[in-house]
């Protein structure tokens, strides 16, 4: 699993533009990040950065000449906008400031990295950073929507406190993320033709008209999933139940809220599918007899509801196999491998994610998770705590490795 993912930058030409805001102190970090998966890297600074990381550094850590002057005797020798441009694998600007994104949109070039920026024809990963004010203006929507028309990968920037002491959306993606965006970038196209059926959030089960049974998954995992796979290609369909989270760009969305329901979806999605997996936290139990009235809270007794087992989806849809990819979740809090190991076994799946729910920071109600994948063959892979849009791609690496190995 870990190869895999260092295979995609091992020996990749990447080139890094740093524009001139404060997260630009994170290029040594993501230089260093870069060097550690295998890749060569070259850099290119605006003058605005050179005011907060100096170029010595970024030469020192990607042990090559950092670009700086359009008109240096250095870099003009060989043209150099156009040699560094013609050199890279992909193309990172990391932090894009506004000023940048703005001059990348409107095809101005009037120093090193604007004109490198119209001379590239590889894949263009843009990480922005920069108030949250900034952020939302709509001249800073505009250029980056008319950027993403054009093939850019955007990893949109983390939410927090920002230099200014304002806290929201705008400081620099972590390195991590960034890596993500990169890897989605060479990747581009490593799912073209697959069709990936992808279940996330909880179910619902009424206990009457207005209150439910159901449990703490939000749907990230799943929906990071159907997101990653749409970004490398896949024709993706999303049966979800009921999230807050905005609404993926995948070929077909199916909203439910039971179990049933999702069963129902699963069954009716699965015959145009080669994958499914299976991130939805399908509540085990429902009310046997949910009240067809709203219970009042009067009772002197109180109310006790029997519950009775909603139906393994994934045991219900095994006959339904045949050729396809079958990859779940085990959300365990105790004995982690050998239930998920007992689970890959019933269940028939060719790899099973294992989390333990309980651990502090990942997991249900949090943008990160850490896991251990199974494989049919037994074969593991643990994945140290990250974001889930990170996993998800991992996640699919591994998935993708499995149907190659068919």
């Amino acid at each position: 699993m870990q190869t895999s993912t260092a295979q995609a930058l091992t020996g990749r030409k990447i080139l890094l533009g740093v524009t001139g805001g404060i997260g630009a102190y994170k290029a040594a970090e993501l230089v260093r990040a870069f060097k550690r998966e295998g890749a060569q890297v070259s850099v290119v600074m605006t003058r605005s950065a050179t005011h907060f990381i100096t170029p010595l550094t970024l030469e020192t850590l990607s042990q090559n000449p950092v670009g700086l002057d359009m008109f240096s005797l250095t870099e003009e020798r060989t043209i150099g906008h156009i040699d560094r441009a013609a050199w890279a694998d992909v193309f990172v600007v990391a932090p894009a400031t506004a000023n940048y994104l703005g001059k990348a949109a409107n095809g101005i070039a009037d120093d090193l990295l604007t004109t490198i920026t119209l001379a590239i024809r590889c894949p263009v990963v843009l990480a922005p950073a920069m108030n949250s004010r900034m952020w939302s203006h709509p001249a800073v929507v505009a250029n980056l929507a008319e950027l993403k028309s054009r093939g850019a990968v955007v990893v949109p920037p983390g939410e927090g406190e920002l230099a200014c002491g304002e806290v929201g959306p705008g400081r620099l993606a972590e390195t991590e993320i960034i890596l993500a965006g990169v890897r989605n970038a060479l990747a581009h196209g490593d799912l073209t033709g697959i069709r990936v059926l992808v279940t996330a959030g909880p179910t619902r089960e009424p206990i009457d008209p207005v209150r439910f049974i159901s449990n703490r998954s939000t749907g990230r995992m799943g929906y990071a999933i159907a997101e990653a796979a749409v970004s490398r290609g896949a024709e993706v369909t999303l049966v979800t139940g009921p999230v807050s989270l905005p609404e993926p760009p995948v070929r077909i969305v199916q909203r439910v809220s039971t179990a049933h329901e999702m069963l129902e979806g699963v069954k009716k999605a699965l015959p145009d599918c080669d994958w499914l997996i299976m991130a939805a936290a399908v509540g085990d139990f429902r009310p046997s007899r949910p009240s067809g009235q709203k219970i009042k809270k009067d009772s002197r007794d109180g109310i006790s509801l029997n519950l009775e087992r909603n139906p393994d989806i994934l045991k219900e849809i095994g006959p339904l196999k045949g050729g396809r990819l079958f990859a779940g979740f085990a959300a365990e809090t105790e004995d982690l491998i050998r239930n998920a190991e007992k689970k890959i076994r019933e269940k028939g799946l060719d790899l099973i994610v294992a989390n333990d729910v309980s651990a502090a920071g990942s997991g249900f109600e949090s943008d990160e998770n850490q896991a251990t994948l199974i494989d049919r063959d037994g074969g593991t892979a643990d994945l140290e705590r990250m974001p889930k849009r990170v996993m998800a791609d991992r996640i699919l690496d591994k998935v993708l490795s499995l149907w190659k190995g068919r």
